[in-house]
């Protein structure tokens, strides 16, 4: 079964961090959500959400996919710990997915995973950047090998379909999203 960490910072994007968590239970994933610092995570819009861990017990383990919520200031603290940035890294040299939405991408670029690679995110999270050697796209979900980056919160049911199709396959993201009703 696959595993997934999912690191969630003070003033993370809650729809996104809940949709994403929601999404992969209901594909049967085993999902680890890990507060960055051991405390109840008040997100963007004020919603209180309890992690199922702290950072450092989650780091314990190890994880088939590492997957990081936006919003701000939530990705900004995600940019700022050191302990992530070791962790994609960690991810990407074992050929590992990595995962991103809204103005988390950024945490990947940070970490030099993006470089080369196609990759979205919030309007202007990336550009403002300047980095040239990121290949941006608007699509709504971008995958470029093990990376896979997306746009904001209006695309997080995207996303979230897109990393079960992933990790599990097409055939338990296609019963997914009949479950959910989508237009």
């Amino acid at each position: 079964m696959a595993n997934v960490l999912i690191p969630l910072a003070q003033g993370c994007e809650e729809l996104e961090s809940v949709t994403i968590i929601d999404l992969l239970r209901r594909a049967n994933i085993t999902v680890v959500s890990a507060s960055l610092d051991g405390q109840p995570v008040k997100a963007s819009r004020g919603v209180t959400l309890i992690a199922d861990t702290n950072l450092d017990d989650a780091l314990k383990q190890d994880y088939d996919m590492l997957v990081l919520p936006g919003g701000l200031p939530g990705a900004d603290y995600l940019n700022e710990d050191q302990r992530i940035i070791d962790l994609l890294k960690k991810m990407a040299a074992s050929e590992k997915y990595t995962a991103a939405i809204c103005a988390a991408p950024k945490v990947l670029a940070s970490a030099g995973l993006l470089t080369g690679k196609n990759a979205t995110s919030y309007p202007g999270t990336l550009e403002k950047l300047n980095m040239p050697d990121i290949k941006l796209d608007d699509a709504p979900v971008v995958t470029d090998g093990k990376v896979i980056t997306s746009r904001g919160p209006g695309t997080a049911m995207d996303f979230a379909l897109t990393l079960i199709e992933t990790l599990v396959g097409k055939e338990k993201r296609d019963e997914v999203e009949a479950g959910l009703v989508r237009p």
